[in-house]
């Protein structure tokens, strides 16, 4: 993840430079906590779904969708946070595969709980509910 503007940031501890204790280095990438790095992380999350052949959604930019030949994967972004669903498991499968070669992803199984919200299957969908909040 490229920062858009230079940064420059004390040695850290254990990598200073004895012959020059006073240098400073310049960051080449975003940092985890920099202001700069949710959207950093964003542009090449974004830039990799494109370049796979996902197209942003027009009335959502965190909504990415995929549809060729019948195949229908959706892929949600909200910060670090993300959703991804389908109508065809192996391809969801190639997908992720393909996915994690370019990040570190995490799957926690099947989707419980989004941005607070619950999210239960039901037998002709799922149903969203923020009961414990009432």
């Amino acid at each position: 993840m490229s920062c858009l503007i230079h940064l420059l940031q004390k040695q850290p501890p254990g990598f200073i430079d004895s012959s020059h204790p006073s240098y400073v280095c310049k960051l080449r990438k975003a940092l985890y906590g920099l202001k700069q790095a949710p959207r950093a992380w964003y542009t090449e999350l974004r830039n990799y779904l494109l370049s796979y052949g996902f197209t942003n959604s027009r009335s959502d930019t965190s909504l990415f969708i995929y549809c060729k030949m019948g195949v229908t994967p959706y892929f949600l972004v909200y910060v670090d946070d993300l959703i991804v669903t389908g109508n065809n498991n192996c391809s969801l499968s190639q997908f992720l595969t393909a996915l994690a070669k370019h990040f570190s992803v995490k799957d926690l199984g099947d989707l419980n709980y989004f941005l607070g919200i619950e999210v239960l299957p039901t037998t002709d969908g799922l149903l969203l509910t923020q009961h414990k909040y009432i």
